[in-house]
């Protein structure tokens, strides 16, 4: 009896201690993931457009969608698509024209452009958010990510900052190694050849627009989390906020079954891979509602991405910088214009818009948004030419002209 007990007890115990055995393996094979529980919780958000009641803001909408429709008819673009969020709301996501000249298929708010240079505004938004979650700071040295990382002079590695690379001011000459970038360079050569270059000043000091110098911060943040920077920013942006057409590699628009092609003037190109290896400076990929999304993010306080006081910092002015669209002086005189972290900030008498442009491969992308009046825009465009020069004075200008009308509106009380 005692026998059969002490048998019974040793295969339940090693009963326990294979099941025990298995779990501890299976748990150890499973890679930690870098996102916290309100990530984790995050799921795919459907894009919501709510027309606007104001009947002022809607007349602005129509007479801007006129100013649209013009060009498309005057074949001078194939296509664009189009988001408008006005306070916490996306107000407008629409497509015009064909993604492509000579084939049926329109463009829709789901159609996903290449963005160029506002990629550097969605990388701005993911350190912003990585800043929120203690994983990097503004002011960190590069070289604490990066320990071989040199430029020219002791003195400029040392004082390279994350905030230098955001906002063009890494004492690098204008536009550093860009044709590289065209002969598709790989990165890791391009910000290796950074230390063979002559500075214009040190960190700090100058704005030099930059796309190699720019993409070192893709760098640091592979180096702080320990991922891709594509990875990153899918797990860190793009899900948590439902930019669910977002990506950052050429093969994945490539493979889009809804992507707009590029044209010179109405003449389709093909979707290069130029510019991916610098990703994080204009290798971006997005649709109308994507951007919809991430400015709905930048205008609303009440968001567990992109928290205020992060926002707050990335649109503080760093350093002087010329614009030049001189579309936005026919709007209204320009004061001054700065580079922010991944943005221009561009002021009048009274007024203030953050904004950046994007060109690449024959795509256009142009995003503004006032933070004041709370509204904001996003225009992409599937070539060069009027629409994308002028799409965000014109708006604006629009909106102005029935601003005080659209203040002034109070909704009849129901009856």
């Amino acid at each position: 009896m005692k026998i059969g007990f002490w048998i019974g007890m040793a295969v339940v115990g090693a009963g326990a201690l294979f099941v025990f055995s298995k779990l501890k393996n299976e748990t150890a094979a499973k890679p930690l993931a870098l996102t916290d529980s309100t990530h984790t919780l995050s799921v795919e958000k459907k894009v919501v457009v709510h027309t606007d009641p104001n009947p002022f803001v809607r007349s602005s909408i129509r007479e801007f969608e006129g100013f649209i429709k013009t060009i498309l008819a005057n074949k001078q673009a194939p296509g664009a698509s189009v988001a408008i969020v006005r306070d916490t709301s996306i107000i407008w996501a629409k497509g015009y024209g064909v993604r492509e000249e000579g084939k049926p298929d329109s463009i829709d708010a789901n159609t996903v452009f290449r963005i160029g240079s506002v990629s550097k505004s969605i990388t701005a938004s993911l350190v912003a958010e990585l800043v929120n979650e203690k994983i990097i700071e503004w002011d960190d040295p590069v070289i604490k990510y990066l320990p071989n990382f040199k430029l020219k002079t002791e003195s400029a590695t040392q004082k390279l900052k994350l905030r230098h690379i955001l906002s063009h001011t890494e004492g690098l000459p204008y536009h550093a190694y860009t044709i590289m970038i065209d002969e598709n360079a790989p990165v890791d050569t391009l910000v290796d050849h950074l230390k063979d270059l002559d500075l214009i000043d040190e960190p700090g000091k100058v704005y030099s627009y930059q796309n190699v110098g720019f993409s070192l911060i893709g760098k640091v943040i592979e180096a702080a989390t320990h991922q891709t920077f594509e990875e990153t920013i899918i797990q860190k942006l793009f899900r948590p906020l439902g930019m669910k057409n977002a990506s950052a590699s050429f093969d994945k628009i490539n493979r889009s079954p809804n992507s707009a092609k590029p044209h010179r003037f109405t003449h389709p190109a093909k979707i290069s891979n130029k510019y991916y290896s610098v990703a994080p400076a204009g290798g971006i990929n997005a649709s109308a509602n994507d951007l919809a999304l991430w400015l709905k993010a930048l205008l609303n306080k009440n968001t567990y991405t992109l928290v205020p006081q992060q926002i707050d910092e990335m649109l503080e002015p760093q350093v002087r910088a010329v614009t030049r669209n001189h579309y936005f002086w026919q709007w209204k005189p320009v004061r001054k214009s700065y580079y922010a972290l991944g943005w221009r900030v561009i002021t009048f008498n009274n007024d203030t818009i953050v904004y950046h442009g994007g060109y690449v491969n024959n795509y256009r992308c142009e995003v503004a948004l006032n933070r004041k009046k709370k509204i904001a825009i996003a225009v992409l465009v599937n070539s060069p030419g009027p629409l994308a020069d002028q799409a965000i004075p014109k708006f604006f200008k629009i909106y102005d002209q029935h601003l005080d009308s659209i203040s002034s509106w109070k909704p009849k009380p129901l009856m």
